[in-house]
């Protein structure tokens, strides 16, 4: 450590000497904390096991106070930091301490010399012949530390622990792995794992504990083994993860036993505490779209045994409002099924339409993993749809009301939906309300009429991709790609007004408001279209503590015509926007500005005349 350093404390007492008065009315606050120098870290994460923080900018946010001794523990925490990361050379080579002219507040520039890194020249696995040669090359090419990279002892024990878990993963449950470096040059070493395999085993006997009011074969249907099977750890972490999703227990844990003689026949125990299978929430929220809405639903997660869910909920909003009840029966006839009710009572009010739905649907779900899933509906339903009276008077519409299958005299459309409908999804990312990384890939296809009873025929296609990447552990780029067509089927088609396709709003093109995006009538009224292309990019940086900024650019359109999409309609728009971190998901506020307005757009009646849009809600926008 340099000379500078080494004269801290003195540097620092002559300081607090020099501002007697900020004593008396209170400690220095931290306006400011600056590195320099800081290139093969990631400064967020030494910021974070620093004592010395910079306090908040915002007037209501957290102040931080200076205080010596932990500013002199926390130059000691830098070099440990950068060791611990692979470099070993890394100092603070100085610092500088200033006090503002009120001499109430400090700022503080800390300068590092990370010197030459400590660098991984290979990993040897040795012992790991009992692995087939594409595990073996699977394990080499997955491992958290890479040839070149600096040797991070975090990455070090997990890489450690990842060959632990490969051997374990395919029937090794007795399996260690040791570890030893061996220096290859100055700024160089190489890590060798040697690996003890032990015999290899199968699941044995289940024991299962901690069970009351839920049978224990619930407990036993839920697990991904059985006993017989080649024990894989994998299968221990799914069966626990699948405990939790029922949502029954509080606490579920799954061990395996017999570790001290080794049995090749592994006996588990599996470990749970119920939770409350009956819980009433309430919510009370605002966004731009649905204004003030409140919520609330009734839920018991074990309805009749069986670990059965039902549940009731009401909501009232200006956009939305009714009564809906579900029910699902996990594990259908087999592992991985589910089947599920859905029945409402419903009201939507759309700036161009409105509709009252009364019906339910039925749907077959299958997931056999986190990551996959697929569903079949059948969907039963009585319709009402009426367009808003400025769409009734204009009177340009009225042959086309007549072949929406619209009365012309008061707009209305009523019958009878029967439908059947396939979705299936991807999802990669961890979660879903904030993802950082992963992707989500969907799809849905939905037909009514044709063989099928009811008023209405017509078929739906759609898909979804979105794409998200971090970069430098801080910053995320968002993708979105969506598409979709509806048209009618057979000889008398006809398409609910309700299912026509808008875009605009909080969650689509933020540059125009809801559903304002879409083919107009001849006076200038969004009256939907049958064919739908969008997408969206976002640029999400942290700014302080929970705070977020975002920069965005949308992209779409909808036409008249099915499949009738073209790039050059396209309508555009960009913006930044706000995010604050909240358990819920975060608190989301956007701008978007029109790039090429709409020619010719009402709104609310009257022309168009801000290319701006604000939109506050709660969520991503996707």
């Amino acid at each position: 450590m340099s000379a500078r350093a080494r004269f801290l404390p003195l540097f620092v007492s002559l300081l607090l000497l020099a501002a007697p008065a900020c004593r008396e009315k209170g400690d220095i606050e931290i306006a400011k904390l600056t590195f320099h120098g800081v290139k093969g870290v990631n400064e967020t994460q030494l910021r974070d096991v620093l004592a010395t923080k910079q306090g908040s900018r915002l007037p209501w946010g957290r102040k931080r106070q200076f205080d010596r001794a932990a500013f002199e523990a926390d130059l000691k925490r830098v070099q440990a930091f950068y060791r611990d990361r692979g470099y070993p050379d890394a100092r603070v080579s100085s610092f500088d301490v200033k006090l503002d002219k009120a001499q109430r507040k400090v700022a503080i520039t800390v300068d590092i010399s990370e010197g030459e890194p400590l660098r991984l020249d290979a990993i040897y696995l040795d012992g790991f012949d009992v692995l087939q040669r594409r595990q073996h090359l699977a394990l080499q090419h997955n491992m958290p530390l890479q040839p070149g990279d600096p040797l991070d002892r975090q990455l070090v024990v997990a890489a450690r622990e990842r060959a632990v878990n490969a051997l374990r993963d395919h029937g090794y449950a007795y399996a260690e792995v040791g570890l030893r470096e061996e220096s290859t040059g100055s700024h160089a070493t190489r890590i060798i794992l040697t690996a003890t395999p032990g015999p290899l085993t199968y699941f044995g006997p289940v024991e299962v504990r901690g069970e009351a009011s839920v049978s224990e074969n619930i407990v036993q249907r839920e697990l991904t083994y059985k006993p017989g099977d080649l024990f894989r750890r994998n299968a221990l972490t799914d069966s626990q993860r699948r405990l939790y999703d029922l949502q029954l227990f509080q606490f579920a844990n799954i061990e395996p036993l017999g570790a001290a003689t080794q049995e090749i026949f592994v006996p588990t125990r599996v470990t749970v505490a119920e939770g409350k299978h009956r819980n009433l929430t309430a919510g009370v929220g605002y966004g731009t779209e649905e204004k003030a809405r409140v919520r609330l639903r009734w839920e018991h997660v074990n309805f009749f045994g069986g670990a059965r869910n039902a549940g009731v909920e009401g909501k009232w909003s200006s956009l939305d409002r009714g009564v809906r009840a579900d029910f699902r029966q996990p594990y259908f006839l087999r592992q991985h099924f589910s089947l599920g009710f859905d029945g409402q009572a419903w009201q939507t009010a759309e700036n161009a339409y409105s509709a009252n739905t009364v019906g339910g649907r039925m749907t077959l779900t299958h997931r056999g993993d986190p990551i996959l899933s697929w569903s079949a509906s059948l969907e039963e339903e009585y319709q009402r749809s009426r367009i808003s009276r400025l769409a009734l008077a204009d009177l340009s519409l009225r042959n086309q009301l007549i072949d929406l299958g619209l009365d012309p005299r008061n707009g209305q459309q009523d019958g009878r939906l029967t439908a059947l409908a396939f979705d299936v999804q991807r999802n990669t990312t961890r979660n879903l309300l904030d993802a950082r990384r992963g992707s989500v890939l969907s799809a849905h296809a939905e037909q009514a009429g044709a063989w099928l009873p009811g008023t209405f025929s017509y078929y739906l296609l759609s898909a979804e991709a979105r794409h998200y990447q971090s970069i430098a552990k801080r910053f995320v780029i968002a993708n979105k790609v969506r598409m979709g067509t509806i048209d009618g089927l057979g000889k008398e088609p006809i398409v609910p007004f309700s299912k026509r396709l808008f875009l605009g709003g909080a969650a689509s093109l933020r540059g125009w408001g809801r559903y304002e995006v879409s083919p107009l009538s001849g006076s200038g009224l969004p009256i939907g279209g049958l064919t739908m292309l969008e997408g969206s990019s976002e640029l999400r940086v942290p700014a302080w503590g929970n705070l977020g900024l975002v920069v965005f650019l949308d992209a779409g359109n909808v036409w008249s015509g099915r499949w009738a999409f073209t790039t050059k309609d396209l309508r555009y728009d960009a913006g930044p926007g706000f995010r604050y971190l909240t358990p819920v998901g975060p608190i989301r506020f956007d701008v978007g500005y029109q790039l090429n307005p709409i020619p010719g757009l009402l709104v609310n009646g009257l022309p168009q005349t801000r290319r701006w849009r604000m939109h506050f809600s709660i969520g991503q926008a996707f």
